[in-house]
C-alpha cells in the first residue's frame, strides 16, 4: 500500500479515534451526508461512524469526509406548505433590490447588494 493510502487506513481507530480509511476505500453501509441525501436519507442525530481522508499532496493537510451509517439512517422529513412558502419569501427577498425595490429574475449579487442600475447610478455620482 503506498504511503498517503497507508497513512489514511487505519480501520480500527487506533490514530485518530474513529475508524478511517482512504478515498474510496469504505466498506459498504457506510455513506456521506450527500449519498444520504441522494437516497433520501438523513443522519437522524447519529454520531459520526467513521471517516474518509484524502491527503492532499501539495498541501499536507488532510481533507476529511465524514460517514453515517445508512442502517441507522432515517428518511428525510417531507416539505410542508409552510416551508414552501417560506424559502419563495427568501428567494423573492434575494430577487428584489432593496433600493428600487424592482424584483428580477435572478438572484442579485451580493458583492454589492442592488442591482445594476442602481450601482451604475451610485457610480455615476461618485465620479
Amino acid at each position: 500500500m503506498p504511503t498517503a493510502y497507508s497513512r489514511c487506513f487505519d480501520p480500527d481507530g487506533a490514530r485518530y479515534g474513529i475508524p478511517t480509511y482512504p478515498w474510496r476505500m469504505a466498506p459498504n453501509g457506510y455513506a456521506t451526508r450527500r449519498q444520504l441525501r441522494t437516497r433520501g436519507l438523513r443522519p437522524g442525530g447519529q454520531p459520526v461512524a467513521a471517516q474518509v481522508l484524502v491527503i492532499n499532496r501539495r498541501e499536507g493537510s488532510p481533507r476529511v469526509a465524514y460517514l453515517y451509517r445508512v442502517d441507522l439512517a432515517k428518511p428525510v422529513r417531507p416539505m410542508t406548505s409552510r416551508k414552501w412558502g417560506a424559502l419563495a419569501l427568501a428567494m423573492l427577498a434575494r430577487r428584489t433590490c432593496p433600493r428600487c425595490r424592482i424584483t428580477y429574475s435572478y438572484c442579485l449579487s451580493t458583492r454589492h447588494g442592488i442591482c445594476g442600475p442602481c450601482l451604475a447610478a451610485d457610480d455615476q455620482r461618485a465620479a
